[in-house]
């Protein structure tokens, strides 16, 4: 297995710090963008879909290209290079087409880059896999820095600034994926095995199958918790602190992963993600006006994203090993985070118009919930040898 060269560490880790960067600009604002220059909530929904379309479209052929090439490093960079070139379009246009094809552009080839880097990460730290949350926590950092730091900001100024963040935080993303650390990628016995072999055991389709369910819980969030914040009263400085407290205690666990690793199976720490999750967004959903509560429906972000991801990453690299690493990570994030954030976006704007906000959360836990059940059907019982 490889060793770990710490004087690599910061490289990797400067890429998670600008990539979260970046959502931490457009997941909580991008929609208060879009809403100031006059778009509804269904061109809302849509604008804010692509990203994840394009996550569901791209990355398989972005990681069938790094590992049938074995270049992966420079697949990361020329995405990188592709994603800040397009990303500029959003200066030219404010019309709803436009900015649909400038964000499917960017979408296309930023969402390339993150399957690549985790399957890196998790190359580059070998048997000490544990290990992964705390290089991935920097993402959170940069998550945090950029949550607050506009929360704070856009009390003050205009938000059409966001488009110039957008452009510093795209070229530090450009300068660290050109500096990802070379990765030998070890031969495995299933190498000559097709992806789908792999893809379509039973065990394997449960664990996509619970993911698409959970991203797809998450698409409300993502897409209208900032619009719904606001319109209850929230300053725009008191949104970014609710963001930030979730990425917060996101890291926490993040450094508590090996830790829980060696007490729990990793399906188990799946399943009480999925549990949490469906407490959270009814608490989102029915609790907004009290502050105690909807701080706690942020602590348990901890749960519902840190602990799941680094779980569900763990499990995805020990399913689709060797020559396949890249594709298992593509298709992972093709079809959880593409295709059931897609979904969840969508859904969501046509939720809140015709029943509400409240109804729109109480769909996000029901979807939480059939995920757990599905573990409980077809993963409770695996065991994972590290």
């Amino acid at each position: 297995m490889p060793s770990i060269h710490k004087n690599y560490h910061w490289r990797i880790a400067g890429f998670y710090f600008f990539y979260f960067a970046f959502v931490g600009m457009f997941a909580p604002y991008w929609s208060l963008y879009l809403k100031s220059i006059q778009f509804n909530v269904v061109e809302i929904s849509i604008l804010m879909s692509v990203q994840p379309v394009m996550r569901m479209l791209a990355p398989t052929l972005w990681g069938w290209l790094a590992d049938s090439t074995g270049k992966r490093q420079q697949v990361i960079g020329m995405a990188a290079f592709c994603a800040a070139l397009s990303y500029l379009g959003v200066f030219f246009t404010t019309q709803f087409y436009g900015l649909l094809l400038v964000m499917a552009l960017m979408s296309f080839f930023w969402s390339a880059s993150m399957p690549l880097v985790e399957a890196t990460t998790l190359t580059y730290l070998g048997k000490n896999s544990a290990r992964y949350g705390r290089i991935r926590s920097w993402g959170s950092v940069g998550f945090i820095v950029t949550v607050l730091g506009l929360g704070y900001a856009f009390d003050t100024i205009t938000i059409f600034w966001i488009l110039w963040v957008g452009v510093a935080i795209k070229l530090g993303i450009l300068f660290f994926a050109r500096r990802i650390p070379p990765t030998e990628v070890l031969a495995h016995h299933t190498d000559s095995q097709p992806i789908l072999h792999l893809a379509l055991q039973p065990q394997v389709l449960a664990l996509f199958g619970t993911c698409f369910l959970m991203a797809l819980a998450h698409g409300p969030y993502y897409t209208f918790f900032s619009i719904y914040l606001v319109e209850h009263g929230y300053a725009k400085s008191a949104v970014g602190w609710l963001w930030a407290l979730g990425v917060i205690c996101e890291i926490g666990v993040f450094f508590l992963m090996p830790w829980l690793m060696r007490r729990y199976t990793l399906p188990q720490i799946l399943m009480a993600s999925m549990a949490l999750a469906v407490l959270r967004f009814l608490l989102i959903g029915w609790c907004v006006d009290s502050l105690p509560l909807l701080l706690f429906a942020q602590i348990l972000h901890a749960a519902t994203f840190g602990a799941y991801h680094a779980a569900a990453v763990a499990l995805i690299h020990r399913f689709f090993q060797g020559r396949h690493q890249s594709k298992g990570q593509a298709l992972f994030g093709s079809i959880t985070y593409g295709a059931g954030g897609m979904l969840g976006g969508l859904i969501s704007g046509s939720l809140w118009q015709q029943w509400g906000a409240n109804v729109m959360y109480t769909m996000s836990a029901v979807a939480a919930l059939m995920g757990l059940l599905l573990m409980l059907w077809k993963l409770r019982r695996v065991e994972i040898n590290y």
